[in-house]
């Protein structure tokens, strides 16, 4: 519950991997937190859970109301066809924008992916877009971030790797690069844009500008790299498995088979991973003043290693 009258963030998807480190990250930053949760949570001081989810309008609006900024990191990452990124993704963003306006709140960070640069390859690309495009259009002072891969303590997705390289195999896209982030640096990040700053049109202005952050890697890393770097974590070597892009639609749809509306590898994400540059682009830099990561990703890697194995994941 909120037991202060220190400034208000109103956050999404507060539960999942990387809005509850962001909910770590505001309240360290000395705000309350007003949280969106689809289910009771344990009481924690200086945060409000509010009971809904996007569609409900209501629940939105105590949400938002009286808050200093808006941080909107939920969005559904996995779905069995467009028509569930399009409700999650564009119809719950639009949701929360109409709400913030209607309720006077201008300062609005959304989280989006880098995926959105490349709305053609996959289902979530395009819904990251199109969501992007509201954000960009409204009369919000609007800030985007677009994460590449992030990887951190409870993430189930980078997980599978982890948990790939304990038996020897890292299955990995054939060819590529992708940027990496640790969570705790990203929601660092989201805290840090909460002020609006200075208005201009300066290098250092944040309003209305779209970021690309990362672990600061020149190049980011190419996918044997990664996965030989995922294998150090691990204490193991393991056989980096050059998949192609069909290879990868046919793990996909074995991973379908295999897990059904559980499988992590969908045939949208094999489209995703296909391609061959996810490096953030320099030009979307953040400004070093305001914000630079700190975690050296082969660190981050071992410590996330050694958190699934204290928490009994691995």
């Amino acid at each position: 519950m909120i037991i202060s009258d220190l400034p208000v963030i109103a956050l999404t998807g507060a539960t999942g991997f990387l809005g509850s480190a962001t909910l770590d990250a505001a309240l360290a930053a000395g705000y309350v937190v007003r949280a969106l949760t689809r289910r009771d949570q344990p009481e924690r001081a200086d945060v409000q859970w509010v009971r809904g989810d996007l569609s409900d309008i209501a629940a939105l609006a105590e949400l938002v109301r009286g808050a200093e900024a808006i941080v909107h990191v939920a969005g559904v990452v996995n779905a069995p066809d467009a028509a569930g990124f399009e409700e999650g993704n564009v119809t719950g963003t639009l949701n929360l924008i109409e709400t913030v306006i209607a309720k006077g709140i201008n300062r609005f960070v959304y989280v989006s992916s880098l995926s959105a640069r490349e709305p053609d390859l996959s289902d979530y690309g395009a819904s990251k877009a199109k969501a992007e495009k509201l954000v960009m259009a409204s009369p919000l002072d609007w800030t985007i971030v677009r994460p590449p891969a992030i990887y951190g303590p409870r993430d189930k997705d980078m997980f599978e790797l982890f948990r790939s390289a304990r038996w020897g195999v890292l299955p990995m896209p054939r060819e590529g690069r992708a940027s990496m982030i640790h969570v705790e640096d990203l929601a660092r990040l989201l805290v840090a844009l909460v002020p609006p700053g200075e208005a201009g049109a300066g290098p250092d202005r944040v309003i209305g500008r779209v970021f690309e952050p990362d672990d600061g890697k020149p190049q980011g890393w190419e996918y044997y790299e990664m996965a030989r770097a995922v294998g150090w974590a691990m204490g193991r070597r393991p056989w980096v498995l050059s998949l192609s892009p069909a290879m990868l639609a046919r793990v996909a749809r074995a991973d379908k088979f295999l897990r059904g509306d559980s499988a992590k590898m969908t045939l949208d994400r094999a489209a995703y991973l296909s391609h061959p540059d996810w490096v953030v682009s320099p030009e979307a830099s953040v400004p070093t003043g305001l914000w630079q990561p700190r975690i050296e990703t082969r660190a981050g890697l071992a410590a996330t290693a050694r958190w699934y194995k204290d928490n009994k994941w691995l």
